[in-house]
């Protein structure tokens, strides 16, 4: 199991560039896991597709439920003294601080393209690309 953020969930089911690097990390690891803020985070970038035309709301909805029923149980709830300390210690964002959170509490790497959390949270965010290639 490993903690993606909505950089790859974004990455690994809607269309773009970094879809390749996605895939790696889903065939390296299949089990994943988010806070539960990660809905309201693709939500927000599925409205972003929806006002470029790049999904039709059929495809958007779609998208959704298939990241829903692959995380499965897996969606947690973090604690919100460790999230706010968490965003105190560094520059990122208390939405990104969520699964460094999560990351810590069940002890496994977390999977993001976000450089501000690499930089912030190096001891346990690992980054798209590199954990996509490692064996």
């Amino acid at each position: 199991m490993i903690v993606v953020d909505n950089s790859v969930l974004v990455s690994f089911w809607l269309p773009g560039e970094f879809a390749s690097r996605a895939e790696l990390v889903k065939a390296r690891d299949e089990v994943w896991a988010a806070p539960i803020v990660w809905r309201s985070e693709f939500r927000s970038v599925l409205s972003a597709y929806l006002k470029r035309k790049l999904l039709t709301e059929a495809e958007a909805n779609a998208a959704f439920l298939n990241v829903q029923k692959d995380l499965g149980a897996n969606e947690y709830s973090v604690p919100t003294d460790r999230v706010l300390k968490l965003a105190q210690l560094s520059d990122c964002s208390v939405y990104d601080c969520e699964y460094v959170a999560l990351a810590q509490d069940l002890k496994v790497p977390l999977v993001t393209a976000d450089r501000q959390i690499l930089k912030a949270f190096s001891q346990i965010a690992v980054s798209l690309e590199k954990f996509g290639k490692q064996q």
